[in-house]
């Protein structure tokens, strides 16, 4: 398995919707596991495929407390198909979008329909934390980061931020 490098905020390549995944054969399987260590070693939540350079509509996440046993879960072109409700998602933030947090809309329940890493559909019902973990991944798969979701102001303020910090580089 491989660490691989997370493509970071303002490179286009995030910008564009994935593709979907047309087989599930061991070159996916390969991404998955080194998308697993990746997002482990970062450390975060949750990994879209684009944050790591592949324009796929495949997803991993973990919810469960690290101090519990590793519980990896893989979405392969998961769809939100039904969403209710509002809630505040404090302090967001993203692999793909270094040193930034910010409060973020989302809806507080969602369906999501998709397949596992062994061809099986799911259907997850997902609430609270779980329901922003999913929005923020598929809306990775969709060419949305989640500044897209906060006051332009505020992502101005950080897009200044970023130029200046990549002058300095």
């Amino acid at each position: 398995m491989a660490i691989l490098d997370i493509v970071t905020y303002p490179d286009s390549f995030l910008k564009k919707p994935t593709d979907p995944v047309e087989n599930i054969d061991g070159t996916i399987q390969q991404i998955i596991d080194n998308m697993a260590e990746t997002m482990y070693h970062a450390p975060g939540v949750g990994l879209a495929a684009i944050q790591v350079g592949i324009g796929k509509s495949l997803l991993i996440y973990d919810v469960s407390p690290p101090e519990q046993d590793r519980s990896l879960s893989v979405l392969i072109n998961p769809r939100i198909v039904q969403a209710e409700g509002t809630q505040l998602s404090e302090n967001e933030g993203c692999l793909s979008v270094p040193d930034y947090r910010s409060d973020v809309k989302r809806a507080s329940s969602i369906l999501v329909e998709a397949f596992d890493r062994n061809e099986k559909p799911v259907r997850i019902e997902a609430q609270d934390f779980m329901a922003i973990v999913l929005q923020h991944e598929i809306d990775h798969l969709n060419g949305t980061l989640f500044i897209d979701h906060i006051s332009a102001l505020k992502r101005q303020m950080y897009e200044r931020r970023i130029k200046k910090m990549l002058k300095k580089k």
